[in-house]
């Protein structure tokens, strides 16, 4: 039998994002956000919910776009820190050394180091409670060249992301390759 632990924000592993934005006078500003993932395959789509509180809240409506910075594993302090600070009070690039970049695509900037970015339009926000889901049309995906599998696609174990787990406040990295999706479970 299982114990009822209530409702509780237990749905883990959560990503680590780090969220690109500008701010009104067109400051980069990023911030790490675990609330997320894929929300539609077309057209293709990502969500993440932020408080009301913090400053990328009003960027993303102000600018009607964002990036998902993914980070690898040597980039787990800088990650951790620019989603503690307030990019009110901070320059977050400027304190971890990260580079911002200004997407061609979107209205938004990315972090030159993270070898995964996703450039996305704001195309709906509605508020949940405590906080706001934002949902944004993926327009491109950039891959550090380094991180490419033989096939030209981007290669998990040399990205090396890593989650997050909010039953211990932790941080976890992405275990070995254990299988192939689709195909492990086929009992025919």
């Amino acid at each position: 039998m299982k114990k009822s632990l209530g409702a509780k924000t237990l749905a883990c592993p959560s990503p680590v994002w780090c969220i690109g934005s500008y701010d009104k006078d067109n400051k980069p500003n990023v911030m790490t956000a675990s609330w997320a993932g894929i929300c539609c395959s077309i057209p293709p789509a990502v969500s993440v919910a932020l408080r009301k509180a913090t400053y990328t809240y009003q960027n993303l409506i102000d600018s009607q776009a964002f990036t998902v910075n993914i980070p690898s594993l040597e980039y787990l302090k800088e990650a951790d820190f620019i989603g503690t600070a307030s990019g009110k009070n901070t320059d977050k690039f400027q304190v971890t050394g990260l580079t911002p970049i200004g997407s061609k695509k979107v209205h938004a900037p990315y972090v030159k180091e993270f070898p995964l970015i996703i450039e996305c339009r704001l195309i709906h926000y509605h508020e949940i409670g405590l906080h706001t889901q934002f949902i944004g049309e993926i327009i491109d995906v950039m891959v550090d060249p380094k991180k490419l599998s033989e096939n030209g696609e981007a290669d998990m174990g040399k990205i090396q992301p890593f989650l997050f787990a909010a039953t211990d406040r932790a941080y976890y990295s992405l275990g070995r390759f254990i299988g192939n999706a689709f195909e492990t479970g086929d009992y025919r």
